[in-house]
């Protein structure tokens, strides 16, 4: 396997509300790695663009999660019963029935520009050519899907950083909703953290990242604080530096 192409799973979700999904990034790491190993590398750039795509619907859920009345006036322009399945999905993978240069529409909302969607839009164009049945191979070497590997990566990063002030705002929105213990959803701190912010907001490594250098500080005066530091303190202790970047 190309081994620059694992950085990716820093960006996918760390666990899974459903054993499906999880199994279905699974089962496109396989398909990546098998196709790279017997040289199959338009299979293996399939494979690999639809777990980048899956990223994005994973961003695009936390935005619906997170920002929702903006994620609601995002969607003018599409048909009301588009818009009534976007709204009561309970999946991200909901997002692969709107077209993918309109789904990306909806990463205005973390500040990304016309231009840097167009960008993206690009390898979505590039994507369509190979997955078509025009007698071209458009990738020979294990060089040429390193290259398309790394302008992914380029995306997906550019992305995750955009996405920073919302991964930090909805941490805040889940420390604030879960200060107290006996009215959420679990007593127990790594109960909470793990399965309520982590599988529920489809949290990745470097969200995670992101969530342990928030400043606990800055809800010292909220009520409930002391719990909210011991969840702050549960994240670090459950997802040390060191753990996420083996994980990546």
């Amino acid at each position: 396997m190309i081994e620059e192409a694992v950085k990716l799973e820093m960006y996918l979700p760390m666990s899974f509300p459903t054993t499906k999904e999880r199994d279905y990034v699974r089962f496109l790491w396989e398909a990546f790695n098998t196709n790279t190993e017997h040289s199959k590398y338009q299979f293996a750039f399939l494979a690999y663009h639809m777990l980048a795509m899956s990223f994005v619907y994973f961003n695009i859920w936390q935005i619906k999660l997170i920002r929702r009345p903006q994620f609601e006036t995002a969607m003018v322009g599409f048909s009301k019963d588009v818009e009534k399945n976007l709204l009561e999905a309970s999946s991200p993978f909901v997002f692969s029935a709107v077209n993918e240069r309109t789904v990306l529409r909806f990463l205005k909302l973390i500040q990304c520009d016309n231009g840097k969607i167009g960008t993206y839009a690009k390898l979505v164009d590039e994507r369509n050519d190979t997955a078509h049945a025009n007698g071209n191979i458009f990738f020979n070497t294990e060089e040429e899907l390193a290259k398309k590997i790394r302008d992914v990566l380029r995306v997906v990063e550019e992305i995750q950083n955009q996405s920073e002030a919302i991964i930090l705002d909805g941490y805040k929105e889940f420390l604030l909703a879960s200060r107290d213990p006996e009215g959420r959803e679990n007593v127990d701190d790594a109960d909470q953290v793990g399965e309520i912010l982590v599988k529920q907001f489809y949290m990745s490594a470097s969200d995670i990242a992101f969530c342990r250098d928030f400043n606990i500080q800055t809800l010292q005066g909220e009520p409930g604080f002391p719990a909210m530091e011991a969840l702050h303190l549960k994240l670090a202790e459950l997802y040390p530096p060191d753990d996420l970047e083996e994980a990546a």
